[in-house]
């Protein structure tokens, strides 16, 4: 590619900084900026985040920690919902530059976007916020509990969206996605027993647009394992979105949820946020 290509010679527009990253976006941004192209997921208007913020109570002037941001579409939700500040920590360059993007594009005033390892952001971190998502992101894990342990920590609170291992959703129901779960292997951390089922991304890392995790491979849990593990590290109070349990069977890339889950008795509502 010439130097010259990063140059452009036509006047400044929402759509031509879009183009930036043409054909790498997921996200596809409010009507009410016009018909712009990006991609196709409503992350921008995203029925699972007014459910979270439905269920909290509100995120008015609370701090919140978000994990994979993405293209920021979350984050943008959150700040229109009335967050007071969103620290937002992404590990994907592109997806980081992209968030950067948008916060220029569409004014966002309260966010902080970090370029790095969330995993590592909260094993160092010391603070406690107020509220914690953590949206498409667990299962892209190499070590799913410890994220859920280090969330526990971090949130009384915390909203969770991710896909999970089921057998009969995937081998009788996706069969072509079978070939993807080559493996399984007994798991202990912290004192939490589970089963972790080793995932390939395969095809998807030849994409440029790749929102996967940092590895070849990922771990799923399953759905048990995953409100046991909640609960073991003390966010007992769980609510799922039922609605979405109608759909098990619908989604291409396999069974996923929604919940909430709170530390009982909790002086503050706490949760933590990922895209």
């Amino acid at each position: 590619m010439s130097i010259l290509e990063q140059y452009t010679k036509s006047a400044p527009s929402m759509q031509s900084t879009l183009d930036i990253f043409k054909g790498q976006w997921s996200s596809k941004l409010p009507d009410t900026f016009g018909k712009l192209e990006a991609g196709y997921a409503a992350l921008f208007e995203d029925p699972r985040i007014s459910w979270a913020v439905e269920q909290i109570g509100g995120v008015q002037n609370k701090k919140i920690l978000e994990l994979g941001p993405l293209e920021a579409g979350h984050t943008y939700m959150l700040e229109n919902l009335g967050a007071a500040s969103i620290v937002s920590v992404e590990a994907n360059s592109n997806a980081y530059l992209k968030c950067l993007l948008i916060k220029e594009l569409l004014e966002l005033k309260r966010i902080q976007f970090l370029y790095g390892d969330f995993v590592e952001y909260l094993r160092n971190n010391q603070a406690k916020y107020d509220v914690g998502i953590a949206s498409g992101v667990l299962y892209h894990m190499q070590n799913p509990v410890e994220l859920i342990a280090l969330l526990a920590k971090t949130a009384d609170e915390v909203f969770l969206w991710t896909h999970f291992y089921d057998h009969d959703a995937i081998f009788q129901h996706r069969p072509k996605l079978a070939f993807k779960y080559p493996s399984y292997l007994e798991a202990d951390y912290g004192g939490f027993k589970h089963t972790l089922y080793r995932y390939e991304y395969e095809a998807a890392l030849q994409w440029e647009g790749f929102c996967g995790g940092s590895s070849p491979y990922s771990y799923w849990m399953t759905k048990d394992d995953i409100l046991n593990a909640l609960r073991f590290f003390g966010l007992t109070d769980i609510q799922i979105r039922e609605d979405e349990q109608q759909a098990l069977y619908d989604n291409p890339n396999g069974p996923s949820f929604s919940l909430v889950a709170r530390r009982p008795s909790s002086t503050t509502n706490n949760l933590v946020l990922a895209s």
